[in-house]
């Protein structure tokens, strides 16, 4: 835990003293933890606490992804650098490895009390071996009709190489016989394409005649795939077949400064994100050693890499029946509310007259984000308007956003946008959406290199009676509507004028040559947000050294 100073404290203390620093990466598990602990709150619905192990289950995925990819790789490269904090990459994995391990296990035991109050609501999630005869012959079925004509086996033998394993896939190894007694090794892919837990059949009235609470039962995929597996390799005797799941490493390195279509650098590092380093391997308990080193072999996976767990192998895919449709068991939904300088407004006021009034202040997921999206749907159909530019970072599928800037150049609007698409794990979207914007005649820009472009900016410019007026929206939050609904940002509509300035001026760098670094009203990083941060932090200083914190 790093060390707590007192502004008296500062003219002597040793800045160079690894107690003062928090490591980066353990820094961030923390924060899982703070996630494992609201699903651990039985103050909160059920279903809510299934959704925070999802959400504790995505997060750790892209830690692996990243974080401990990156660390990985500073070993494999021969790094023995320490940060501030006086941790090596090997400490620090070494580290990670017993707080991932710690928390796993204690969100293994926070799920099974959380499955044991979900049956108190009728809702179910069996083991194969639960299942009653009417419920065996639903499953039977929904295999033959749904699953079995999706499975691929990938057999491993001197004619056919080890299966390739996908990043993230949930994967079956499977120990058979053949009729001349030898043993040989498959690998089946649960596909993620289906639902992840099978429905059964809901109970029937019980014997009084009552109908009983209406029930949910469910069973996970992989079960069911084990289950049936003689379908698969018929002729042969299947031995044993245990569950493993994958995590590669998927952050792209981008040669930018080689590249001469950033566009197509970003697809190719799209495309060989499938092919990273495995940086980890999760088993269950029961797999036993001949098979885990078959997958350790293949997989090319250290001892490290390892994780053995009790129960699901992916918290990811509980959000399945966290989004089942009782309401009861969930928070009550939520409304996002409008500001009041846009509720208290006459009925006869667009949004481009209520700026003119005064700036607008939105704190989202608490204030509407509909108010930014009907800013540019306004702009792209009112006859004044002339000229749209927007930085887009993360707009998400089906985007009303960028509905709107397609909109705009169907009404003869030049518009421009900034689309980032090293924006990690929506590459593929923001490529798809740049290409559509491209098609359509948006001026697109691919972001600047060495660079990854954070600002969350729109500008419109509009002809009002014989003047040109410029409105602006700037937030800390994507142009996402759904994660709009979800992360805290604040956002500000404004048509003050030094701002706008600074924004046509920001806009001109960000899709020119400007080599302007003077801002009136803007902080913007790598041009001027660093030294004014500095300078802020040096006058604290100083008041505290004064007596006058």
């Amino acid at each position: 835990m790093a060390t707590q100073l007192h502004p008296r404290d500062l003219n002597s203390v040793d800045l160079r003293d690894h107690e003062l620093y928090l490591n980066r990466e353990l820094s961030l598990l923390a924060f899982q933890r703070r996630v494992l602990e609201e699903a651990e709150d039985e103050k909160n619905p059920p279903l809510e606490r299934l959704k925070f192990l999802a959400i504790l289950g995505s997060n750790l995925d892209e830690f692996f992804m990243v974080r401990v990819a990156g660390l990985v790789a500073q070993m494999d490269s021969g790094a023995v650098d320490t940060g501030l904090d006086g941790m090596s990459p090997r400490a620090q994995l070494v580290a990670i490895r017993r707080d991932v391990t710690r928390l796993v296990k204690e969100a293994h035991h926070c799920l099974q009390a959380i499955l044991t109050e979900l049956r108190e609501h009728g809702i179910w999630i069996h083991d194969y071996a639960e299942l009653n005869h009417s419920q065996l012959g639903i499953v039977a079925k929904y295999f033959a009709e749904t699953i079995f004509p999706v499975l691929t086996p990938l057999a491993f033998d001197p004619g056919r190489p080890f299966p390739h394993i996908s990043n993230l896939s949930l994967n079956l190894a499977v120990l058979i016989r053949d009729r001349e007694n030898n043993e040989h090794f498959a690998r089946i892919k649960v596909p993620d394409s289906l639902p992840q837990l099978v429905p059964l059949q809901p109970a029937v009235a019980g014997k009084t005649g009552k109908p009983r609470p209406k029930r949910t039962d469910m069973i996970w995929l992989e079960q069911v795939v084990a289950a049936h597996l003689e379908s698969l390799f018929p002729g042969m005797e299947v031995l044993e077949a245990h569950p493993f799941h994958v995590t590669r490493d998927a952050d792209i390195a981008i040669k930018e400064l080689e590249a001469e279509d950033l566009l197509e650098t970003i697809e190719e590092g799209v495309r060989q994100r499938r092919f990273g380093s495995v940086v980890r391997l999760m088993v269950t308990q029961e797999m036993p050693p001949h098979i885990l080193e078959i997958l350790m072999s293949n997989l090319e996976v250290e001892p490290g890499e390892v994780y053995r767990v009790k129960g699901p192998l992916s918290f990811k895919r509980l959000m399945d029946a966290a989004q089942l449709d009782r309401p009861e068991l969930k928070d009550p939904a939520f409304v996002p509310a409008l500001p009041a300088a846009l509720v208290e407004s006459s009925g006869d006021d667009d949004i481009f007259a209520l700026i003119r009034r005064q700036n607008i202040v939105l704190h989202h997921p608490f204030d509407s984000f509909q108010p930014v999206i009907e800013f540019l749907q306004k702009a792209a159909r009112d006859p004044g308007t002339l000229a749209i530019k927007a930085c887009l970072y993360r707009v998400g599928r089906n985007s009303k956003i960028v509905e709107a800037l397609l909109d705009a150049i169907e009404e003869d609007k030049q518009v421009a946008a900034l689309v980032e698409l090293k924006a990690r794990f929506d590459e593929e979207s923001n490529i798809e959406w740049a290409r559509a914007m491209e098609r359509s005649g948006v001026h697109v820009v691919y972001g600047l290199v060495g660079l990854k472009i954070h600002c969350k900016i729109a500008l419109v410019v509009r002809r009002e009676g014989g003047r040109m007026a410029r409105y602006v929206h700037l937030s800390t939050g994507n142009y996402n509507a759904i994660t709009a609904h979800l992360y805290t940002d604040i956002g500000m509509f404004t048509c003050d004028g030094q701002i706008a300035d600074d924004v046509t001026n920001l806009f001109n760098y960000l899709t020119g040559y400007s080599a302007k670094s003077d801002y009136k009203k803007l902080l913007v990083a790598p041009l001027n947000l660093r030294a004014r941060f500095q300078a802020m932090i040096e006058r604290e200083i100083e008041h505290a050294r004064a007596g006058n914190g």
